[in-house]
């Protein structure tokens, strides 16, 4: 016993380690952030502090990545199979605390209210899943990948390749998400554009996954968990403690939420709200008139646009009163069709703006109408209702196939291990969820009470400042012209909310920058996640398993590292071109993954007459329902594909939700393919075996 203790084991001597190389990192960081609010005092500029916040956090991660290089198969791909569940759980809670949820998801209960809910509950109710029936079982086979369980499983080529190229588009449209992010978050530190942003943020992306692999991406997210935890606490205990006189933004939530339920009720009958609102509804039915009969519209445009400029000028008007008023002439449609686009995008806005507060529901509504009441009412709240189901699945079962994180539980040591891993990383993204309800509730009450009423020679400098970095993200307009913000006058999105916390509430800009610098520590570890899943799906499941299976290991890697600069830069593109919110891409990410993956995952690991045809008919059938449904009714992607057929909503389930079709759809096809084709083989019925050992 003496021998035992004076000679600790490898393991807790590298346990040892990590607790105090990491509790060294935690107070260097509370060190960093002192420094910086003292230098602030001192006089240093905001434009200063954002640039050093993002350059040192960024540098801190390349230098762990450039610490953590390896060629080494098992520690690129898996990390060595050696983490502890502890810190393995803060890794997964990183790579899990996306752009989604520590920049998007307070937006998003702010916009939609009880709605925005199927978020945290579908989300944490997936890494029940995930603990309970898809990791302890996965991890006994010892795979590098996702696709090397289709391939064992279901014995051949095509199950790994489908499930490959799965793993691959739903990891990119999630990444790119994350870099959207990215890009936002380096726009408002740096004041550098938005597409130079992304790549500032590039860079720290690459240098960690691109050298080490998973060993690298490992220990760099532990490090950003740590950041994220603080820059997300500090802001929402401090905005709790001003509101509320409690610095648990839980405690003070109730008292808070029936503040903001009087302050909507009190907007709900505001005259001049009601005004706005009047204006918005005028515009609605001008343009109504206009698409009847749009060449004659375009032609009253273009007459009265040149008289103005004509009386402008016989009353020797301001030079650029008259510049103004022959740049709104320039812009008037010039042919029909474009009339009718930009005609149809004012009415759908207005329509937007024409409903009360600010077309939010209510915070303490469940659903968007009354159970209790009429017809028309009962309906819409039946609707509402089964499409926060219907999300709230899609995004559970989801989590459940996500590769990028089912791979995360490859890096632990044992099932044990794994098991273990699951509920700290749950304990980890707790920390953060259970606060974002109450987080919602008082920036919301902060909105409604302080912000809105304030006169527009007034205004922040932080809404400005939003609004000149993209006019879609914050954006005021004085409808009717009485010098005072409305409500209805005011379009902020979700995007920004958490990230203008600080300055809404008046706090040194040294924690706009910390809040800053934790939305970008939360897309970056996502980023490395999904980059390194996909880089391994290329490498790993089509070069060397499909292509090249006499590749050595250093060709391996390497080929994954080119791979995954080359999936980098394209993703950086498309982020550079807005493709939407980034809520909206990582929902769309969630529904494609559980109706493709899922079904072959739950029955590949507890049904044994589940085959390769099942699977391959179920993964196809699957992916194609809910990419067919999502590209055929929502906007963005209707306008990608040209596509200008009715809308034709199915029971009235949202796009984004598309995957409560192909889950079911696929589970089916799996079982009746199966039932209809041969057997597995003993070699698939011996997968199961150890699976279940």
């Amino acid at each position: 016993m003496t021998r035992q203790l004076a000679n600790p084991s490898p393991e807790a001597q590298f346990l040892k380690k990590l607790h105090r190389s990491y509790a060294l990192y935690t107070l260097g960081v509370l060190m960093f952030i002192v420094t910086l609010g003292l230098l602030e005092g001192m006089g240093l500029r905001k434009v200063y502090i954002g640039t050093v916040f993002l350059l040192v956090t960024v540098a801190v991660y390349a230098v762990i990545g450039i610490f953590c290089r390896t060629t080494d198969a098992n520690e690129y791909y898996v990390a060595g199979r050696r983490v502890p569940a502890f810190y393995n759980g803060m890794a997964v809670a990183a790579d899990w605390m996306s752009a989604a949820s520590f920049i998007g998801l307070v937006g998003t209960l702010y916009l939609g209210g009880y709605a925005g809910l199927a978020f945290i509950m579908g989300w944490t109710g997936g890494f029940c899943l995930v603990g309970v029936l898809i990791v302890p079982y996965l991890r006994k086979l010892n795979h590098y990948t996702i696709p090397d369980f289709f391939a064992d499983r279901y014995e051949g080529h095509a199950p790994r390749v489908i499930s490959a190229l799965a793993a691959i588009i739903v990891s990119f449209i999630y990444v790119v998400a994350q870099i959207y992010g990215v890009g936002l978050i380096s726009t408002r530190l740096t004041g550098v554009a938005f597409e130079i942003g992304i790549f500032l943020g590039l860079g720290g992306v690459l240098l960690c996954s691109f050298l080490g692999g998973m060993r690298a991406v490992t220990w760099t997210q532990v490090a950003q968990y740590i950041v994220i935890i603080v820059a997300f606490l500090v802001p929402a205990c401090w905005l709790s403690f001003k509101h509320t006189g409690h610095l648990l933004p839980q405690w003070g939530a109730t008292v808070q939420l029936q503040k903001l339920s009087q302050r909507e009720a009190a907007l709900l009958i505001d005259p001049a709200e009601l005004q706005v609102i009047d204006i918005y509804k005028l515009r609605i039915r001008e343009l109504d008139v206009k698409l009847g009969n749009p060449v004659a519209a375009m032609a009253q445009d273009r007459l009265l646009a040149s008289r103005k400029i004509t009386e402008l000028k016989a009353r020797g008007a301001l030079n650029h009163e008259v510049y103004a008023a022959e740049k709104a002439l320039n812009l008037l449609p010039r042919d029909e069709a474009t009339a009718k686009r930009q005609w149809t995008q004012a009415r759908d806005h207005a329509l937007a703006r024409a409903k009360p507060l600010g077309a939010m529901p209510q915070h303490t509504g469940q659903f968007s109408a009354d159970a209790q009441g009429e017809a028309h009412s009962k309906s819409s709240f039946e609707l509402t209702r089964e499409n926060f189901l219907a999300l709230m699945f899609c995004l559970m079962v989801g989590t459940a196939s996500l590769p990028h994180l089912l791979t995360r539980f490859y890096t632990t040591a044992s099932v044990k291990e794994t098991r273990r891993s699951v509920s700290w990383s749950l304990f980890f993204i707790l920390l953060v969820y259970l606060t974002i309800p109450a987080v919602a509730i008082a920036v919301k009450y902060e909105i409604f009470t302080h912000l809105v009423g304030t006169a527009f020679d007034k205004l922040p400098a932080w809404l400005m400042q939003w609004s000149r970095v993209d006019g879609s993200l914050a954006s005021v307009v004085d409808v009717n012209k009485d010098g005072v913000l409305q409500l209805a006058e005011l379009n902020l999105s979700s995007d920004i909310i958490m990230l203008s916390i600080p300055e809404m509430v008046g706090l040194p800009y040294v924690i706009t920058g910390l809040v800053a610098v934790g939305g970008l520590a939360a897309a970056l570890s996502t980023a490395d996640g999904l980059l390194i899943t996909i880089a391994s799906a290329l490498s790993h499941d089509l070069y060397f398993k499909t292509i090249a299976p006499q590749a050595t290991t250093i060709a391996r890697v390497m080929v994954s590292k080119v791979l995954l600069l080359i999936v980098a830069l394209l993703a950086a593109y498309v982020a550079a071109q807005k493709p939407g919110d980034i809520v909206f891409l990582v929902t769309a990410a969630f529904s494609l993954a559980a109706a493709t993956l899922f079904p072959s995952l739950l029955l590949g690991i507890f049904w044994r007459r589940a085959n390769s045809w099942g699977a391959i008919a179920a993964m196809l059938s699957g992916a194609g329902i809910t990419m067919y449904y999502m590209v055929c009714n929502h906007p963005w992607l209707r306008g990608i594909w040209g596509i200008v057929t009715p809308v034709d909503l199915w029971w009235g389930i949202a796009p984004l939700a598309a995957g409560v079709f192909g889950v079911p759809l696929g589970l089916a096809v799996l079982v009746v393919v199966s039932l209809c084709t041969p057997l597995p083989s003993l070699k698939a019925q011996k997968v199961m075996d150890q699976m279940h050992a």
